[in-house]
């Protein structure tokens, strides 16, 4: 078998991975009906699928100092099918949690070991390879509210199954994929977690400023664009349309989003990219109408989806091989932890009856103006590129 086989199975795990961590936003309307709980709590729900995800990125990148990255990606593979099992038999929202909890967990062993593998697969294509397994990754957030729908006509439980059957499938085609061909020895430098990590500090505290305050405002946007769009006015169905869309749109974007990062100057990529995004929140807080929210939908959601390739490229293409695990895990533990807190703070804010326009506006101000900072500082040479 060739690399292309295993990145080709590698994209068939993020896509499991990926609905594992989506398929609860479209799932909310669901739960606070059978479970009779309010948005804080259903927000929560989905936060700790992302807190999930994080919790354990920094214990995996110590473990890839001691145990191959694909072993890793398998091991990732088989806590996803168990957790989504666990999580589909679900009868509290307790035992609901714990699974999608547990689901989230999935995605962030494998993201960690994954990416670093990706770049050493193809060192020579970074944002490209990187873009194209986003892609699959993207596709996954796409028809998440379309398999949910389809299966609210069974059962809601029923898409929760799929995913647990779909990942023993892919993994264990993944396994063997990765056990006939010679795998990468780029990462066998990278030996120390803590000093390779300290060593790369100030690449990780860039990376954070530029885009961490970005994906908590995403994070609490997208669990909450259904239920956003039906307060704008919008019906039941375009809503679901909307969230639709503000996915789709990601699929073009992780594909360009990659080969622009390969191309352009990584860090004004960066900022630039980020900072349309915040004028995109705003502009959707001060459109009214189907057809408006719709165009700005689908600019928000190729946008904000671009900024996951570039900053990925940035990392994967700046960091040596020596330290490329260790600090990637670093990185990716704190920016997960930073995107989890999203969906309950937005949740809580409309419990507390701020309207969901006041609430994006101000974050979308708030992080144009960090953009600005960080723009000033880059001009004067202070980012490390």
């Amino acid at each position: 078998m060739s690399r292309a086989r295993l990145f080709g199975s590698l994209c068939g795990l993020v896509f499991l991975l990926n609905l594992a961590r989506i398929v609860f936003a479209p799932l909310l309307d669901v739960f606070i009906a059978e479970f009779s709980i309010g948005e804080g709590t259903a927000g929560l729900i989905v936060t700790l699928a992302w807190v999930g995800s994080a919790s354990l990125r920094l214990p995996t990148g110590w473990l890839l100092t001691k145990v191959p990255r694909h072993h890793i990606v398998v091991v990732s593979g088989v806590i996803l099918a168990l957790s989504s099992a666990f999580a589909a038999t679900a009868t509290t929202i307790p035992h609901l949690m714990v699974g999608a909890f547990l689901m989230g967990i999935a995605s962030g062993v494998y993201f960690v070991s994954a990416n670093p593998l990706l770049s050493e697969l193809y060192p020579q294509r970074v944002g490209r390879v990187i873009g194209i397994h986003g892609v699959a990754s993207q596709i996954a957030a796409v028809i998440a509210a379309p398999l949910v729908a389809l299966t609210l006509l069974v059962d809601w439980r029923l898409s929760l199954w799929a995913i647990a059957a779909g990942a023993a499938v892919v993994t264990a085609y993944t396994w063997i994929a990765a056990s006939r061909i010679d795998m990468p020895t780029a990462g066998q430098a990278d030996r120390d977690f803590i000093a390779g990590a300290l060593s790369e500090w100030r690449i990780i505290v860039t990376s954070l400023a530029i885009v961490g305050a970005a994906v908590f405002v995403w994070q609490g946007l997208f669990n909450f664009y259904e239920l956003y769009m039906q307060a704008k006015g919008l019906s039941d169905g375009a809503a679901g349309a909307m969230l639709a869309i503000v996915f789709a749109a990601g699929v073009p974007a992780f594909f360009v989003g990659g080969d622009l990062a390969d191309r352009l100057p990584q860090i004004p990529y960066l900022l630039g990219v980020v900072g349309v995004f915040a004028a995109c929140v705003y502009l959707l807080t001060i459109v009214e109408g189907l057809l408006v929210v719709g165009v700005v939908t689908c600019l928000l959601g190729f946008v904000a989806h671009a900024v996951f390739p570039a900053v990925d490229t940035y990392l994967l293409d700046t960091l040596p091989d020596s330290t490329r695990g260790s600090a990637y895990a670093v990185f990716s533990s704190v920016w997960m932890l930073t995107q989890a807190l999203g969906s309950s703070a937005v949740g809580t804010l409309i419990e507390r009856g701020y309207t969901y326009d006041t609430v994006f506006a101000n974050a979308a101000v708030a992080l144009g103006l960090s953009i600005l900072v960080l723009v000033v500082f880059e001009r004067a040479g202070r980012l490390p590129s």
